[in-house]
């Protein structure tokens, strides 16, 4: 990653921490008609989803994974999952090949469904799709992005050295979100990313 990357991940570090002296993210779920909250909330209280690849080894055709992820520290995601992958897995491998990659979440595993089926509108559930990066550990971004997986997923920071688990994120295109009746919510990345009104609460 260039150096110009590093800086600008750091000063898009600092204008969160503005909004973060005062405000923090929901915890509770959001309005269901405030669709970029829903989408924050969603990327923010999970810690798992299934990341989609072009598999090279079947031939091109898709291929889900369980991972783990994490967009923050706990409580105060920044949106952008980030990943801590090996190419003894064959996600990892296949994003060096052909990026274009999607994370699915649900809002079922957060237990704020009820009894509804996971598959119904009103149990929230969200698709991202882009590319998949790698992140130079030495950056500003990378020390960023391992603290935030490390504080979500203390169990990495032992995994084998020998393995050569290498940071990720997920650089995000389109987002298919639904968390409520009338099909999907039109929300754009940087609606996502960039609305604090949207995605903030006072204290």
């Amino acid at each position: 990653m260039s150096r110009s990357l590093c800086l600008a991940f750091l000063s898009f570090l600092l204008s969160t921490a503005v909004f973060g002296s005062s405000r923090r993210l929901r915890l509770a779920k959001p309005d269901p008609f405030d669709a970029a909250a829903t989408a924050r909330w969603l990327a923010s209280e999970n810690s798992w989803g299934v990341l989609s690849t072009i598999s090279s080894d079947l031939g091109g055709s898709p291929f889900g994974n369980v991972v783990s992820y994490s967009d923050g520290l706990p409580k105060k995601g920044l949106g952008i999952p980030y990943f801590y992958l090996t190419t003894l897995d064959p996600t990892a491998r296949d994003v060096l090949v052909d990026r274009r990659s999607s994370l699915t979440l649900s809002e079922f595993p957060l237990g704020t469904c009820g009894k509804i089926d996971p598959e119904n509108p009103t149990c929230s559930k969200m698709t991202l799709t882009g590319k998949l990066n790698l992140v130079d550990a030495n950056c500003t971004e990378g020390q960023f992005a391992k603290q935030a997986l490390f504080s979500k997923h203390p169990e990495m920071k032992g995994w084998p050295k020998n393995h050569n688990f290498k940071i990720f994120k997920l650089e995000i295109e389109n987002i298919f979100l639904i968390d409520w009746f009338g099909g999907a919510k039109p929300l754009s990345p940087s609606e996502y990313l960039e609305n604090p009104k949207s995605l903030l609460s006072a204290i």
